[in-house]
């Protein structure tokens, strides 16, 4: 059973992240992993990521109006979620753990310096049912390694402009999939024991009040100020992760 140590740590770490998730709308696994994994390893982190992970999402998910509709249109990117998250897991069970220390590092640093620069890309256009297959499978891939499905995921949901509550949706209903998945698989590959589950059961209260407190940060904090300095603290340890490994 995990001791007084893990249990206090784990609950700094979801209480940031829950902060984290409260004014952006986004952002919980990558601040939890690039906090935990270092400690508690890569493999344990992500199984943490379970529960709260399906709990803080179902409400995002199931509000706004469109849950059909983003479905119907989402339903090849979560379709090879589902098949990349299976692969990812595999390696995850299989691969050296610094090797995908690296990789994570490396999709902290990409999805920092993207949402800091954000470029100019275009829309995908009549090339979005190409690329939803391909972005599906490779966020799915990157989510089973280290838990992350940013990138290229939320990039791609940048890029086909969708209004903000529409976005919103989106992104509740694709991390209740991811997390729902993302268990079921680790479950399988005897990668989610006992005292994982149970921290990651303890870990809600922390992220559900680390939200509370976000969403009353949002409303008093200049959020682009915000947000500029959690991307480039991101940047720094996602730079500290890779070289370190």
């Amino acid at each position: 059973m995990p001791d007084l140590a893990d249990i206090a740590l784990v609950a700094a770490a979801f209480l940031a992240a829950g902060i984290v998730k409260g004014i952006v709308g986004l952002g919980f696994p990558i601040v939890v992993v690039a906090i935990l994994s270092p400690v508690l390893g890569l493999a344990p982190t992500v199984a943490l990521l379970v529960v709260p992970g399906v709990v803080t999402n179902v409400r995002q998910g199931l509000t706004g109006g469109r849950f059909w509709a983003i479905l119907d249109r989402q339903r090849w990117v979560l379709g090879l979620t589902i098949v990349g998250i299976w692969f990812g897991t595999g390696l995850l069970a299989s691969v050296d753990t610094k090797s995908l220390s690296i990789v994570l590092g490396t999709a902290l640093v990409l999805y920092a310096v993207y949402a800091l620069a954000l470029p100019p890309l275009p829309e995908p256009g009549r090339f979005e049912p190409v690329l939803a297959p391909a972005v599906g499978f490779s966020a799915g891939l990157m989510c089973g390694m280290v838990g992350i499905w940013a990138v290229p995921g939320v990039v791609y949901y940048a890029l086909l402009r969708l209004r903000r509550d529409e976005l919103i949706q989106t992104l509740g209903i694709t991390f209740i999939v991811l997390s729902v998945v993302l268990g079921l698989s680790l479950q399988q590959r005897g990668l989610l024991p006992g005292p994982q589950l149970v921290l990651s059961t303890l870990a809600l209260p922390s992220v559900l009040a680390g939200m509370l407190i976000g969403e009353r940060l949002r409303r008093r904090l200049p959020e682009p100020v915000f947000r500029r300095f959690f991307l480039v603290a991101l940047l720094l340890m996602g730079l500290n992760i890779a070289l370190t490994a």
